[in-house]
């Protein structure tokens, strides 16, 4: 009786897990594919190139001022070689900081931009899935899915769902 029992319960959690279709979504396909998420990549390719001149820029600065010293060095007092060399690795540390501190900028300005995309994303991905009888939706950057007997890609649902709900302007 045990085992008739041990039996039934087992085919039946068989027999329901079967029929689970799980859903999956690319959240970084669809914020690149969606319209909005478009008009977020040009702003901060925009900001990441006005940066990236204002370091070119002081980086050429850094190089002068090494030439300058390779030339004068034979020449130069200790006492002003010296000098020379700690000014040049001074301009090198502020170039690292000022480029550390552009990356800060440029990953909160990403946040900043993308979190209400993700907001209202969420919902709609709820949406896609119940519509297309999905039992469970997962990211596939989060947490991939090796294998499931029976999975969809939910993304260009959702990817036109949000278009079409909010369209870029």
């Amino acid at each position: 009786m045990k085992y008739f029992i041990a039996m039934l319960s087992l085919t039946l959690s068989l027999t329901a897990s079967a029929n689970v279709l799980v859903g999956l979504v690319d959240i970084q396909k669809i914020m690149t594919s969606i319209g909005e998420g478009k008009s977020v990549q040009k702003q901060l390719e925009k900001s990441f190139n006005d940066k990236k001149a204002l370091l070119k820029k002081d980086e050429e600065k850094i190089k002068k001022s090494q030439e300058d010293y390779k030339k004068q060095s034979m020449v130069l007092a200790e006492a002003a070689r010296v000098n020379k060399e700690r000014e040049i690795q001074e301009m090198m540390m502020k170039l690292q900081n000022k480029t550390m501190e552009y990356q800060r900028e440029i990953q909160k300005m990403e946040q900043d931009l993308k979190k209400p995309i993700l907001e209202k994303l969420r919902p709609l991905i709820d949406e896609v899935s119940k519509s297309n009888g999905v039992a469970m939706t997962f990211e596939l950057s989060a947490a991939p899915i090796v294998y499931a007997e029976s999975k969809k890609d939910l993304s260009e649902d959702v990817i036109k769902a949000y278009d079409k709900k909010y369209p870029s302007r």
